[in-house]
């Protein structure tokens, strides 16, 4: 092209994740096709024509890290014009919109490993956040950009449980392979779903996971836990957890896990003494309700 001519115009839409977990973040290197210094970048690329956005995330990502990521369905837009600049000898004037969405992958992901072959894409890694923002780790504008407006998805959930005790013993559940931290011992209960009320609550928690009819008999204290970390979904969140728990009582009848594939694999009368003498797993809250009951020994 000689000098005076117009500039072509070149527009690419591309797709992006924003993948936080643990203070690090999913980065891929771009390969000597695209530079020849080392340059990390986010996960992700071109949009094909007729390809949805964040289907092209899911697919570059895998690409790129090998990795099988879920995306929200809202993104951030970032929007670059260079009207005047050359590339490959030729003078263009380029525009790129450039799609990032916050993704997240398993927490038993494998690590990453570049699935493509003569890609775009020489590796892929986690690498710390620090590195990225001090600039040890050298990155493409974008990284930069997308994690100012990076915020860690805010998770809060209100759940009821049940409080029976019966002839020094407890009424406790406990967690599946499906739950955070399976083996361990909760008091019934669960999630208060939208509409229910909160005495509803206990009297289908105690039915799904204990088998048993039963009713809250009044308050009998709120614990609220706050802890930004990895959801079991491989999820970085801000979750914070309210629990409203009552005392209630139940009817005759051994106890028996109702509800299938579900977060409870098995109910039991618990003796007060065993709950205390540490001799079986169990959440805080159970500790907390015992205190506030006045039946810690």
């Amino acid at each position: 092209m000689r000098r005076g001519e117009a500039a072509q115009r070149v527009q690419r839409l591309a797709a992006y994740a924003v993948i936080v977990r643990d203070g690090q973040i999913l980065l891929s290197r771009l390969s000597e096709r695209v530079t020849r210094k080392e340059l990390w970048s986010l996960p992700g690329g071109g949009v094909e024509h007729g390809e949805d956005p964040a289907d092209a995330v899911v697919r570059e990502v895998y690409e790129e890290t090998g990795l099988a990521v879920q995306v929200e369905p809202t993104a951030q837009v970032f929007s670059t014009h260079v009207a005047d600049s050359w590339r490959r000898g030729r003078r263009v004037d380029a525009h790129s919109v450039r799609i990032v969405y916050e993704g997240w992958v398993p927490a038993d992901s494998p690590e990453p490993r570049v699935t493509e072959v003569d890609g775009s894409t020489a590796e892929a890694a986690w690498k710390p956040i620090a590195g990225v923002l001090d600039g040890s780790v050298p990155t493409v504008a974008l990284v930069a950009d997308a994690l100012a407006s990076y915020r860690v998805w805010q998770r809060q959930r209100t759940a009821a449980y049940a409080y029976v005790v019966r002839d020094g013993a407890i009424l406790l559940t406990r967690t599946s392979a499906l739950a955070p931290d399976p083996g361990t011992w909760h008091l019934p209960g669960g999630g208060i779903d939208h509409g229910e009320t909160p005495v509803d609550t206990v009297r289908r928690e105690l039915w799904e996971e204990c088998g048993l009819e039963g009713e809250a008999a009044g308050l009998l204290t709120v614990l609220d836990h706050h802890f930004t970390g990895t959801a079991p979904n491989g999820r970085a969140e801000d979750f914070h957890a309210i629990g409203v728990i009552y005392r209630a009582r139940v009817g005759d009848g051994e106890p028996k896990v109702m509800e299938t594939d579900g977060t409870t694999d098995e109910v039991a009368w618990v003796p007060l003494a065993d709950v205390a003498a540490g001799r079986l797993k169990v959440y805080r809250s159970v500790l907390a309700a015992i205190d506030a009951a006045g039946d810690a020994s």
